[in-house]
């Protein structure tokens, strides 16, 4: 063995802490080979917790993830946002930090459920709106429902984790770079290694494997299903794995080459393929009717922002119908949960990539410039999907009944996509191009850079949680991490026909429903120190909660005969 390899051993050794590493390894690994041995009675167990959980704390994920959104607003008008994480100069430029937080955060997902969402809610409205599926008053509301789901919360619980951690870490001595940093004022900064905080980075890292490597199976999947769809390129599990490998060899390339040369160059890349495919979609597809179709969705979320953000199905919202809750709780409260499962890594990694900035920048890059590139995504895509199913342009049928996978909605929406251009004015006639080959190649492309920027820095995340908040961790704790997250990734591809991948999706949302407490803890953590530190903005310093700030008449100095003399002196 060389020097060189004996002191990155020596290295990985010294830096990894021991307690947080060996149970989210054990932990993680654990639950692969449950799957192995007794795929059935994991997937049985699971599927009976998560749906004692959603039925116990729906009402807590919609109420907490609307109040952080709340507070993340104020932050961006009010006076607590001119606060600085650290005193440095920030790292990166606006736009790089943009695209990486962008790319990090959900990007994936957005990439995955683009082409889809709109079509389900077009079938199946909210039972908010009482509107008919399938009808061209449906329309509208599908996008405004997926412009909900997509815009303002998911980003939200991202955001707050990410402002909390980089706050505590970088404004406080000796606060480490890791999760459980988020709740240094309630467990105390002395404290941070202690058995509360283990737990926290712990289920951070379990949190962190299961939600991001669910989410790469899908992506994974919706590449290989893209080759068969396309070229009837059939790939076995043999096949599966192998395209895998050479994604986690991307993502772990980019990730060991570090965030500067690897994740920020991927992500700048990302986001111009991603608005070249969107501009696309939107020139080719009904171009005009997009404009208003958006115009009237963003304006619906925005007017019904509250009771979407609260329905529960109950109540005369929900006529008393219970399958008014089970739709709320397969949708909004599906990805809230979700959410909160990449919360810990993508919160950490927003910490990692913002310091020198202030709070307003970091809450509005997170949920409101965000939500400007992802709404017209959403518009666009998922807007010409549900017109071209409803004006029979193309056939998504077998998606929505469930006989198809989601993967394939992008396959088929720009394979039916032309350019059509009019000459009939010179006398030349109309001519259609077909455009959809070009565009499915830059959706495999698209699918592919986002499946390797979400992997390397959530990676990168867990080998930050797993060695005590290290900014730098050493080349064998990632590569560690990223051939686990790879391999689980494979896993759920391989075991998705057999509803497994479904269960470990559950497992993450079992993971992740906690982890709402923990972003509600995260944000009264910010607020109770920065109304210590930089004033408070509701209440007086002095305020007095529980009865009178003045003396009563009883409490008054006499006056009169008897009471004190009025001198002259005074």
């Amino acid at each position: 063995m060389s020097d060189a390899e004996r002191g990155a051993i020596a290295q990985f050794r010294e830096e990894i802490d021991p307690i947080v590493f060996a149970f989210g390894a054990l932990l993680t690994v654990g639950v692969i080979a449950a799957f192995f041995i007794s795929p059935k009675t994991v997937e049985e167990g699971i599927g009976s917790l998560n749906d004692s959980m959603l039925g116990a704390f729906n009402w807590a994920l919609l109420v907490i993830v609307f109040l952080i959104v709340v507070f993340l607003l104020f932050l961006i008008v009010g006076p607590w946002g001119r606060i600085k994480l650290g005193d440095e100069d920030p790292e990166y430029s606006f736009l790089s930090f943009f695209a990486m937080l962008y790319s990090a955060g959900f990007a994936a997902g957005v990439v995955f459920w683009g082409p889809t969402e709109g079509l389900f809610y077009y079938d199946s409205p909210s039972p908010l709106f009482n509107v008919e599926g399938g009808t061209a008053e449906a329309i509208p509301i599908a996008i405004q429902q997926t412009l909900f789901h997509w815009a303002l919360p998911q980003l939200a619980v991202f955001t707050i984790m990410g402002i909390a951690i980089g706050y505590f870490a970088y404004n406080y001595d000796s606060v480490p770079l890791r999760v459980s940093s988020a709740l240094t004022p309630i467990l105390g900064k002395e404290n941070l290694d202690g058995p509360a905080a283990k737990v926290i980075d712990i289920l951070a890292v379990f949190a962190t494997i299961g939600g991001v490597a669910t989410s790469l199976g899908f992506i994974g999947s919706q590449f290989v299903t893209g080759l068969d769809y396309q070229w009837g390129i059939s790939m076995g599990n043999i096949g599966i794995l192998a395209v895998v490998t050479m994604m986690t060899l991307l993502f772990t390339i980019s990730m060991v080459l570090g965030v500067d040369k690897g994740i920020r160059r991927l992500s700048n890349f990302n986001m111009v393929l991603f608005v070249v495919l969107m501009l696309a979609t939107f020139i080719v597809g009904p171009t005009l009717f997009l404009v208003l179709l958006g115009s009237q969705a963003l304006g619906g979320m925005i007017t019904d922002f509250v009771s979407m953000s609260l329905f529960t199905g109950a109540g005369p919202m929900g006529n008393g119908d219970p399958a008014a809750t089970e739709w709320m709780n397969t949708w909004t409260v599906f990805y809230w949960a979700w959410a909160l499962s990449w919360s810990p890594f993508a919160g950490l990694f927003i910490a990692r990539i913002s310091k020198g900035r202030t709070v307003r920048e970091v809450a509005f890059t997170g949920i409101v410039a965000t939500s400007a590139a992802t709404i017209p995504w959403f518009t666009f895509v998922g807007g010409t999907a549900v017109w071209a199913q409803h004006n029979g342009v193309a056939d998504f049928g077998a998606v929505i009944s469930g006989d198809a996978g989601a993967e394939i909605s992008g396959f088929i929406l720009f394979e039916a996509l032309q350019l059509t251009i009019d000459l009939t004015a010179v006398g030349l006639g109309r001519y259609a191009i077909p455009v959809g080959g070009v565009l499915i190649y830059l959706f495999l492309i698209l699918v592919t850079t986002f499946f390797v920027t979400s992997a390397d820095s959530s990676t990168l995340a867990v080998s930050m949680m797993t060695t005590g908040g290290k900014a730098r961790p050493s080349t064998i704790n990632r590569v560690f991490w990223g051939v686990v997250l790879g391999m689980t990734a494979a896993i759920l591809m391989i075991l998705g026909g057999s509803g497994s991948a479904n269960t470990l999706q559950q497992a993450a949302i079992i993971t992740g429903t906690p982890f709402a407490f923990v972003c509600f803890a995260a944000m009264l953590s910010l607020i109770k120190d920065f109304g210590s530190n930089y004033g408070r903005v509701l209440l007086q310093d002095e305020t007095v909660l529980i009865g009178s700030s003045k003396p009563s008449e009883t409490d008054s100095p006499p006056t009169g005969p008897g009471g004190p003399v009025e001198s002259d002196d005074d």
